[in-house]
């Protein structure tokens, strides 16, 4: 098909595809996902597989990697494999449904922002300010150390602190887009303001908003992965990637295996994401169009 006659969106994901590093971070986000559901809904079943995660032998403790342990176990026995396939359902978890939070605030704000402008406009921004003014990090800590470490209140939190960011983006985009010809045509029929805001602006500010959410899932990853370092964040005996690391401080001399998987884990993970926000990101811009 020839390009004037794909959409938007086609041509954005026909440069995507020819991004090779974007492509392959993409097919690694999906394995990732793919484990993160397997493993979550053994865990639902109560299915201990490839081991029970939360078993403990003090016979087996800190044995390095072998053909019993693949990764080794950790100070109680239990073995790593289990606990870090275990634990991208948490890390998975936090990551998509955090960002889902803030994209539902971030947009409707966003969206209010930029397409009423004046007062509300200010009003709106002013808050986002304020908001951003506080360390984010620590203004979670704070958040959660209040109302109680849990998967749920972290979600909540993580998701309620980081909307700004999109909130600043779709105001940009609608304040482009709301003198276009086909918004004038749509109040020339009519069309209330909602109508006009939902249904033809929004769907052509698409674009950057999912390269957006792309790219914050890494950062709430990274920050669940602190706050379980910290004790903050999902409480033992569940594990997470985080708390795997904060077990395994204390025995960083002894059993560095306890460290470096997590630690691998966490970081290709977040780099997977990273890269594949980003490749979006060159696909969804203007200058692609030229090349």
């Amino acid at each position: 098909m020839k390009d004037e006659f794909l959409s938007p969106g086609q041509r954005m994901m026909q440069r995507f595809r020819r991004d090779r590093i974007g492509m392959i971070s993409t097919g690694f986000v999906v394995v990732l996902f793919l484990v993160a559901v397997t493993f979550g809904t053994l865990s639902w079943l109560d299915v201990p597989f490839p081991a029970d995660p939360n078993l403990t032998s003090l016979e087996a403790k800190l044995q390095p990697p072998s053909a019993a342990h693949w990764l080794g176990t950790d100070n109680l026995g239990r073995d790593v494999l289990a606990r870090l396939l275990h634990g991208a359902y948490i890390s998975l978890s936090v990551g998509f449904v955090a960002v889902f939070v803030s994209l539902a605030i971030g947009v409707v704000v966003g969206a209010i922002s930029g397409y009423f402008g004046g007062w509300v406009d200010n009003v709106l921004m002013r808050v986002v300010d304020a908001i951003m003014c506080f360390p984010t990090f620590f203004l979670i800590l704070t958040a959660v150390a209040l109302l109680g470490p849990s998967l749920l209140n972290i979600i909540v939190v993580i998701g309620l602190v980081s909307w700004t960011g999109t909130a600043r983006l779709v105001r940009a985009e609608f304040l482009t887009l709301r003198e276009s010809e086909y918004v004038r045509a749509a109040r020339g029929l009519g069309q209330n303001s909602w109508a006009i805001i939902f249904r033809h602006i929004l769907p052509n500010a698409a674009a950057p908003i999912f390269v957006t959410a792309v790219l914050g899932i890494p950062d709430a990853i990274l920050t669940e992965a602190g706050l379980s370092f910290l004790g903050f964040g999902v409480q033992p005996p569940q594990a997470t990637w985080g708390n795997i690391i904060s077990d395994g401080k204390s025995y960083i001399l002894d059993a560095w295996w306890l460290i470096l998987f997590p630690g691998l884990a966490i970081f290709v993970s977040a780099l997977a994401f990273y890269l594949a926000g980003d490749a979006l990101r060159r696909a969804a811009s203007s200058k692609s169009e030229t090349q």
